[in-house]
């Protein structure tokens, strides 16, 4: 039995106010379009592999049922933006979404950013550098987000980020109670509430953007059967 540690704890990068990627070039988006098809498929790990990479790094169990619902989230969206007619692979979307917090477990015990080594061990093991990516940037995107791209804003990198921001430990809510709960929890100074809010901030971006683009609404959407998210 593994041993159960607080449930999925915020990251440092989430509550700094300055992530730590904001002095590199954007990073692109344009090569989500090109493996969006065929070519991309044997690329994209099934989730029995991604299960093994989970006891392969030990993930707790907690964390476990987190990445689940973050996946659920994440290949739905991808879903309704391939019927939309968007060029994006909703396995590949669910795959980085399995893989998203493969790091958590280590830096709970040992401290690090568990985006970054995430990304790191997720791009060794599936030599995918676009799964790497959504692991990589899914606490925050550190630049402008394309709310009037479509087919930017449609893809892996923001279905990963704005499905771990609807994911509230293995329950699916709102993102007002998401971050409130962030907010009790983590706010004790200052700077991480400053942190905290923009981060809120660009999560409703997204949400507004993707509800543009794809044409539905999202805010009270549990992506399960269309029912109304509890605690909204």
């Amino acid at each position: 039995m593994r041993a159960i540690l607080p449930p999925h704890p915020v990251s440092t990068e989430f509550v700094c106010g300055r992530h730590p990627l904001d002095a590199l070039p954007e990073a692109s988006l344009a090569g989500h379009a090109a493996l969006g098809g065929q070519a991309g498929d044997a690329l994209v790990p099934d989730d029995e592999a991604c299960f093994a990479l989970w006891d392969k790094y030990e993930m707790l169990d907690n964390v476990r049922a987190h990445s689940l619902l973050v996946a659920h989230i994440a290949g739905e969206l991808a879903r309704r933006a391939a019927a939309a007619g968007m060029p994006v692979n909703p396995d590949m979307a669910r795959a980085s979404a399995l893989l998203h917090d493969l790091a958590k477990t280590y830096c709970i015990r040992h401290g690090g950013s568990h985006a970054v080594l995430g990304a790191g061990w997720v791009m060794a093991e599936t030599r995918n550098p676009l799964i790497a990516q959504g692991v990589l940037l899914h606490v925050h995107w550190p630049w402008a987000v394309p709310v009037r791209e479509p087919e930017r804003l449609c893809s892996l990198p923001f279905f990963v980020i704005y499905a771990d921001k609807r994911a509230m430990h293995d329950r699916c809510v709102s993102l007002a109670e998401r971050f409130h709960d962030l907010l009790d929890r983590y706010g004790r100074t200052e700077k991480a509430r400053s942190g905290i809010a923009d981060s809120y901030r660009q999560a409703n971006l997204i949400e507004s953007a993707l509800e543009a683009h794809l044409g539905c609404s999202l805010h009270e959407d549990s992506f399960d059967s269309g029912r109304l998210v509890h605690g909204a």
